[in-house]
């Protein structure tokens, strides 16, 4: 027995066995300690940085700046531009979504020199701040982002303000930083609305209709951490930032800072002033409404053009309302509701306008009528003391809707008065004939 074990040990057949067992050991090794599929072990003379890209005044969404993150090792040839800011404007139903606060973003990456030429054909400006990083913290950060760009994890739920292409950034460095990063404090008191003003001052009709859209939950007062949702602030705060690794340990931020794509004014132009701003165009319909109700109080109603001007008033604040009716209960969009422009933004307006031209509904027009100019002259009264920050031109826009209100009050009671005169007279004379 012994020497049939013997010779079955040092049999080929055994020893291939033993071979190709070691073989697969040996490959089984090998790939357990090779990194995953698409990562690639970066140097430890890699560098991560934040890329701020200026705004761009050719669309409004970049009005507002732009944040990407680059990783770059020599050594490896890795350079790659990972960027948080990409949607599909084709998608079904986009523009449903968008108004509903249903748009998904996605993270893209791209080679470092299509960014700067994507950038630079539109003449922005780029700075780049490398970050204090350690060799296992760089490693880490770009692994993570590599796993986020993957097309199964790469979408995400836009939200201008709590979470867009600059508070990622800003969120997945925290995340892979060993230690805690503090900002420096916020000197200015400003609220989300202020900071949106400073990127569309230049544009009064982007400002008016964003300040007709979010609510009074945009003006409270923010820490220096919520400005980072507009990429300059986000940049300041990360260059004034230190690491606090442990108790002793402080270090800063950003290791050095330079402009790697300078602005080209030409490119990127601002557009000129518009004449008719929001203020200016509010005071023309307010002198075209007080023509209109003048007229209409001369003819006592007798004119349709009163009605038609009517119509298209409301028509038009009605549509307006149900935007921010949809805004403040249907959507997911952040600070819009309560919303005080409402009060003369309303659907009620357009159910209204579509009474006007029905004799049988008269008294329901009137009794709206009645409702909108108490609740607007109210609103007009009080349009200081509103919590919330209202735009100059609801003033006169208000004014507008109010006067209409009250001028078809005062000539459907004048009207009524007049055909209460008329019966009263008819009868008197009814009776002085039967005498």
């Amino acid at each position: 027995m012994k020497r049939i074990i013997e010779s079955f040990l040092a049999s080929t057949e055994f020893q291939t066995c033993i071979r190709q067992k070691k073989t697969l050991m040996l490959l089984l090794i090998i790939l357990l300690s090779l990194p995953a599929a698409g990562q690639v072990q970066l140097n430890h003379n890699a560098k991560i940085s934040l890329l701020t890209a200026s705004p761009w005044y050719g669309a409004v969404y970049a009005f507002f700046g732009h944040t990407a993150i680059r990783v770059q090792d020599d050594s490896t040839g890795v350079d790659l531009v990972f960027n948080y800011g990409y949607f599909d404007s084709s998608q079904p139903y986009f523009i449903y979504n968008f108004v509903r606060g249903k748009t998904d973003y996605i993270l893209g990456d791209l080679p470092f020199e299509a960014f700067l030429n994507e950038y630079g054909y539109r003449g922005q400006q780029v700075v780049e701040q490398e970050l204090n990083l350690s060799p296992a913290e760089k490693q880490q950060l770009y692994d993570a982002l590599t796993v986020n760009a993957l097309p199964e994890n790469r979408e995400y739920r836009y939200n201008y303000f709590y979470d867009n292409c600059s508070t990622r950034p800003r969120d997945i460095v925290e995340e892979y930083t060993d230690g805690h990063i503090q900002y420096p404090p916020t000197t200015r008191n400003q609220s989300y609305r202020d900071l949106v003003h400073e990127c569309v001052e230049r544009y009064p009709w982007v400002e008016f209709g964003i300040d007709l859209l979010i609510g009074s939950p945009a003006d409270t007062p923010i820490d220096v951490r919520a400005k980072m949702f507009i990429p300059d602030y986000l940049m300041d705060s990360f260059e004034g930032a230190i690491i606090q690794r442990g108790d002793t340990l402080n270090v800063p931020l950003v290791k050095n800072t330079k402009i790697v794509l300078p602005a080209d004014k030409e490119r990127n132009k601002i557009s000129e002033g518009v004449v008719f701003t929001p203020v200016l165009t509010a005071f023309a319909l307010l002198l075209l409404t007080i023509i209109v109700s003048l007229i209409q109080v001369v003819k006592l109603n007798k004119t349709k053009l009163a009605r038609i001007y009517d119509t298209v008033l409301f028509a038009v604040a009605g549509s307006a309302g149900i935007i921010l009716l949809v805004l403040m209960y249907f959507s997911e969009h952040p600070a819009t509701n309560p919303n005080w422009n409402f009060v003369w933004l309303n659907p009620f307006a357009l159910i209204a306008a579509s009474f006007f031209w029905m004799k049988s509904a008269n008294k329901a027009v009137y009794f709206y009528h009645f409702i909108n100019f108490a609740l607007l002259t109210l609103f007009l009264l009080l349009w200081w003391l509103m919590p919330q920050q209202l735009p100059l031109a609801t003033i006169p826009f208000s004014m507008s809707l109010c006067l209409r209100s009250g001028t078809n009050i005062y000539i459907w009671r004048k009207r009524r008065l007049k055909n209460k005169q008329f019966t009263t007279s008819k009868h008197l004379k009814a009776g002085w004939g039967g005498l």
